[in-house]
């Protein structure tokens, strides 16, 4: 798995009294103020309890989102732009169709911005084979992550032996690069989408992902929380679909998100910091 993909940004060390309530990342309080939470046990607690999400976003918002480009007639001018912009904000990294993996990698190779790629994208009715050979391709491409379409079908048929076996594919081609399922959630049930997160943590992904951007709606904040209590906190959860301003991804990522993926990356920035409107910033996936 990658490294902690579902811990939340840490903020300040809490430093007095007064601070206990400023606190921003689960578990702050027991790495930081382990006599306070000697005190409470003493009182009789045996287990002490936090929200998943963080209530405020990080300073650096740009650094949890994936700048993203997955529309069909994209061309060789709108992925130089996407990566200018990545380079300039210093997003995750760049989402883009398996086509572009070559040349975005040429374009940020020195910077700290990912190549990331869809597999199975976006109806992920593929095969397992076809979706372990893109991965793969995609890796030797230069690809650092995968997002990968989960087989909707065979989990909503309840063919978890399939589901499993098809996200397994994906993570042994990935050959330890990240690997985020998308679950598509607006086609699935709660429980549905329960499983589907279980089955990614079984299969060994580093990230559960709401929304391909093209299938029935998108990210809502009563899904990421969902799929945060589901993985717990060592798996990533990225929103994405309909996330296009700041007040937005400031709900996803205090509701258990601990990635955003969206083409509205620069308005969500500008939003962060006072520079452009908080909340309706337009259209975009």
């Amino acid at each position: 798995m990658a490294d902690s993909p579902g811990a939340t940004a840490a903020g300040p060390s809490p430093t007095k009294e007064t601070d206990c309530g400023t606190c921003v990342c689960a578990g702050h309080c027991a790495r930081h103020c382990p006599e306070r939470v000697s005190a409470i046990r003493t009182e009789g607690a045996v287990r002490v309890a936090c929200a998943t999400g963080i209530e405020n976003p990080p300073k650096d918002v740009a650094s949890i989102i994936d700048h993203t480009l997955l529309k069909p007639d994209a061309t060789e001018a709108d992925v130089r732009k996407l990566c200018d912009e990545a380079r300039r904000y210093t997003f995750a990294s760049v989402c883009i169709n398996p086509s572009w993996v070559r040349l975005s990698k040429q374009l940020l190779t020195g910077t700290r911005v990912k190549v990331c790629t869809v597999v199975g994208f976006p109806l992920g009715a593929t095969s397992s084979e076809s979706k372990a050979a893109e991965t793969h391709q995609a890796v030797t491409d230069g690809a650092d992550e995968i997002d990968m379409v989960i087989n909707v079908g065979a989990l909503k048929a309840k063919d978890d032996a399939r589901a499993l076996e098809d996200i397994k594919a994906v993570v042994r081609a990935a050959k330890g690069h990240i690997v985020k399922v998308i679950l598509e959630t607006g086609l699935l049930t709660d429980e549905e989408k329960k499983r589907g997160c279980e089955l990614s943590v079984e299969a060994g992904a580093d990230f559960v992902k709401t929304s391909t951007g093209f299938g029935p709606g998108g990210a809502t904040v009563a899904d990421i929380e969902l799929m945060r209590h589901t993985v717990g906190p060592k798996v990533g959860v990225k929103a994405s679909g309909g996330v296009r301003d700041f007040e937005t991804a400031r709900k996803m990522i205090a509701a258990g998100a601990t990635r955003i993926g969206a083409s509205a990356s620069v308005a969500i920035v500008k939003g962060s910091k006072g520079e452009g409107p908080t909340a309706a910033a337009g259209k975009g996936y």
